[in-house]
């Protein structure tokens, strides 16, 4: 008999050292030196922290009536556990344990209904989706990239994310993404100094090295294309995240006035008919889930098959960071490579950088061959789970 769900509990993560992890739950525009929302105004240089929520991680526990458990997570605890206690859970309990998709269909419409499937809501479906995927791994007995027909290749390729080029080369990493720490604000200064930072990390790669720039969606259209021109002679392998997420008119734009140059979006779109979206009209070559905020690993399916049908590529952003990650980055055979947010100090274990998870596998001279243990491979037992939140 098909176990069923029994019970769904959700809980902000209160001691992050439990789960192995040194580094901050989240990512601080601050400690990073990166552009944030208010970027376009000069006048809030250096405040970065007033924009930042307070909100911790949130850990999911999808429990099975044969006493298996699965394990998801996603950011945003303060709204997000609300959501998956009084509002996904109540719903699901009773459903078959393994029925990834219909259970992902009952609380996406139900939530567009109630309070809008994407936002908030979308964080919250991401922890659910994926403690039932990792539940469903356990009792079949099969990793995550195997259910979803992987793996895709015997290795997956990595690239750093990070502005410390000489640490990600130690540790094996040959492509590499730049945070882009002027904003608009800044004007022609701004575009001045970020074309320093791409051009003093070509010289220092290299010709041939893929580089990458990451700009927070924090620009506006004009102020892209005027970017975008500067950084042409670096030969950058795509600009990523230029527009706020809804500018859909923008995207339109850049894509018009940059049409030679590769251009990368998606990890703040939270719904798959967003990237539907932007592959119809063709707004960029690089479809970015983040599979913690889209949706979980079922939104991410639905998004790579609209990937592959578009003949657009897909790039999980930070797909080296998590498990849950690693899995479908490996699996899917439009996914270009995982990304990997360094996010700790040099010299430390990768399982100190941002997200981890207990049990993962780390890049090895740049390249990611995922735990083949059941489900997502996470290495969490109840008490440590009950540790972990108290």
């Amino acid at each position: 008999m098909t176990p069923t769900i029994t019970e769904v509990t959700a809980a902000p993560l209160r001691r992050p050292e439990v789960l192995g992890r040194t580094a901050p739950a989240t990512v601080s525009w601050d400690s990073a030196g990166m552009m944030h929302p208010l970027s376009y105004d000069s006048a809030f240089a250096g405040q970065a922290g007033r924009f930042e929520p307070s909100w911790d991680v949130v850990l999911c526990v999808v429990t099975a009536s044969d006493g298996s458990f699965g394990v998801g997570m996603t950011c945003h605890a303060g709204p997000a556990a609300p959501i998956i206690n009084d509002f996904y859970g109540p719903m699901i309990v009773g459903e078959s344990a393994l029925a990834t998709e219909r259970l992902w269909n009952m609380m996406s419409r139900s939530a567009n209904s109630a309070f809008g499937a994407a936002g908030l809501a979308a964080y919250a479906l991401s922890a659910v989706d994926l403690a039932l995927w990792d539940l469903k791994g356990k009792i079949l007995g099969r990793p995550v990239y195997e259910l979803i027909g992987g793996p895709a290749r015997e290795r997956t390729r990595c690239y750093a994310t990070g502005n410390d080029l000489d640490d990600a080369r130690r540790r094996g990493f040959d492509a590499f993404k730049l945070a882009g720490s002027v904003g608009p604000g800044s004007a022609t200064a701004g575009i001045a100094a970020t074309e320093r930072l791409v051009a003093n990390a070509r010289a220092e790669l290299g010709a041939d090295a893929d580089l990458m720039l990451d700009c927070w969606s924090t620009l506006d259209a004009s102020y892209t294309v005027r970017l975008g021109e500067a950084l042409a002679p670096y030969r950058l392998t795509w600009i990523e995240d230029y527009a706020p997420p809804d500018d859909w008119p923008g995207f339109a734009d850049v894509r018009r006035r940059l049409p030679s140059q590769m251009l990368a979006a998606g990890e703040r779109w939270l719904s798959d008919r967003a990237f539907a979206y932007a592959a119809q009209h063709r707004l960029v070559d690089v479809l970015q889930p983040d599979i913690q905020w889209v949706g979980g690993a079922t939104a991410v399916l639905r998004i790579a098959a609209i990937a592959a049908a578009s003949g657009i590529e897909l790039a999980l952003h930070a797909g080296c960071n998590d498990s849950y990650g690693q899995h479908l980055s490996h699996a899917l055979p439009q996914n270009r490579w995982a990304e990997m947010y360094v996010g700790c100090p040099p010299g430390e274990s990768l399982m100190n950088a941002w997200r981890s998870t207990p049990g993962m596998s780390l890049p090895d001279d740049g390249w990611l061959v995922p735990s083949a243990a059941p489900g997502f491979g996470i290495e969490l037992t109840r008490d440590q789970i009950g540790e972990a939140t108290s």
